[in-house]
């Protein structure tokens, strides 16, 4: 066929015959499934890398903080090359599986309770990303209005009370966007989201490097070696390895920041002259550029703030430089690009919902609206009652990030990879893994629902 003339290798050659066995159902499969990619190999690097880079970066240096720069180091490569693993897992599991979606794989592998899980799964992912996105509308939109007042504090006037500018701005922006059928368009925010995430990083690092400059260095590398014989400056000497109650904390925002395994499917489907060769290389290089952002975003907000860094690292900057016209600039940007992201992610929530139950009905006005009010309702409920940021990373970070990237791709490939023995090297270390991978995220997830009650009666004392 014209497909297969444009291979090079077997395994190429494979990569785009999968869909097809020669059998009818399947065949079919293929026509509804699989079309022609048109994105450049550069611009699949773009995409995914957009699709990692999110919300998640701003609690980098809360995580480094409360783990330390040596153990936090290990844990950020741990986790990504983990995530890369679980994407050539994902993409063998696609090519044996015969499906280019998510919860088909799932369906596949395990029947109705597979896809249920990938399906809720990727909702839950979602409906957090949305959550991280309005938290920092509610952090730092009441933050720009004070600061083009000119005044020194937020007041208690209800255009500075974040909830409610979180509610007025899903109304007036965020739900007339999501409401529209095709949001094609909006695609093109993708590029200013990384922009404005390169831009932050470039400003944080700045920030450091203005604090260098204004003080004596050799006053601040004596205070972080010596801290003995400055006093006053242990609260300002970088930590090697932490253990605390918010260590806990660390891997689900690590996985809440390099999950992307839902699109990595989509962007698959859309490569030009595909292959799952091409498709790793993609991934390599998009979680290689990722890898080396959180590192210095963590690491640069982290020797800023030391222990004093919040688990939103742009609401921490705005404490100190309280008028500051880069930081200014940072916050509207950010605040647009999750702005116009928000109905983004959505669309496919929605999509998996109409889907799930309404799968053989005609596209309906009504139930569009009713699905978009509701999941924008709940998210909005979600930012207003949950406390911090944090618990949104910690708390989907160890249960449908873990599932994403470490947990079904695991269980896809065990059930869907047939050409491989279940004595295989590969498939006995994608065994052994998943069990841990499940009591890990397990056990993490009630560290976190213990600190929120050890927390909550703390301050129910106070």
């Amino acid at each position: 066929s014209q497909f297969t003339a444009e291979v090079d290798d077997d395994d190429d050659r494979e990569s785009h015959k999968f869909l097809a066995n020669g059998m009818m159902d399947k065949k079919k499969r293929y026509e509804e499934e699989y079309h022609p990619g048109h994105t450049s190999f550069g611009m699949s690097v773009f995409n995914l890398s957009n699709a990692i880079m999110g919300s998640g970066i701003l609690g980098l240096s809360f995580a480094m903080a409360n783990t330390g720069i040596v153990l936090f180091s290990i844990l950020l490569l741990g986790v990504a090359i983990l995530s890369l693993y679980s994407v050539h897992l994902l993409l063998m599991t696609a090519k044996e599986g015969g499906s280019l979606i998510y919860e088909k794989l799932g369906e596949r592998a395990f029947g109705w309770p597979g896809k249920m899980a990938a399906f809720v799964s990727i909702t839950m992912q979602n409906i957090g990303a949305m959550s991280s996105y309005l938290f920092i509308v509610k952090y730092e939109l009441p933050e720009v209005i004070r600061a083009f007042m000119g005044l020194e504090e937020i007041s208690g006037a209800w255009y500075m009370n974040g909830n409610v500018l979180v509610v007025i701005v899903t109304i007036a922006i965020i739900l007339p966007l999501s409401l529209l059928k095709n949001l094609g368009y909006l695609g093109y925010t993708s590029g200013f989201s990384l922009s404005c995430m390169v831009f932050f990083v470039c400003v944080v690092s700045g920030q450091l490097s203005a604090i260098l400059y204004s003080t004596n260095l050799l006053i601040y590398f004596t205070s972080i070696l010596f801290p003995v014989l400055i006093p006053g400056t242990e609260m300002c000497t970088p930590k090697y390895f932490v253990f605390n109650s918010q260590t806990a904390y660390t891997v689900p925002i690590l996985a809440f920041a390099f999950v992307c395994h839902p699109e990595v499917l989509p962007i698959y489907s859309e490569l030009k002259n595909r292959s799952r060769k091409q498709m790793q290389m993609v991934s390599n290089m998009s979680i290689a550029a990722m890898l080396v952002m959180y590192f210095l975003s963590a690491l640069f907000g982290y020797l800023t703030f030391y222990v004093n860094v919040e688990p939103e690292l742009l609401h921490t900057y705005s404490k100190v430089y309280k008028n500051d016209l880069i930081l200014l600039i940072v916050r509207l940007a950010v605040l647009t690009a999750v702005t116009l992201t928000v109905p983004v992610v959505l669309f496919p929530i929605r999509t998996s919902v109409n889907q799930l139950l309404c799968a053989s009905k005609e596209f309906s006005w009504i139930r569009h609206i009713i699905i978009t009010v509701v999941l924008l309702a709940s998210t909005n409920l979600l930012v207003i009652f949950v406390p911090t940021i944090k618990d949104i990373f910690g708390f989907i970070g160890a249960s449908a990030a873990a599932m994403l990237i470490f947990i079904l791709p695991s269980a896809f490939y065990i059930k869907l990879v047939k050409k491989e023995s279940m004595k295989s090297v590969q498939k006995i270390g994608v065994r052994s893994r998943a069990p841990g991978n499940s009591e890990h995220f397990s056990s993490t997830l009630t560290l976190i629902i213990l600190d929120w009650i050890s927390t909550s009666n703390t301050n129910g004392k106070h």
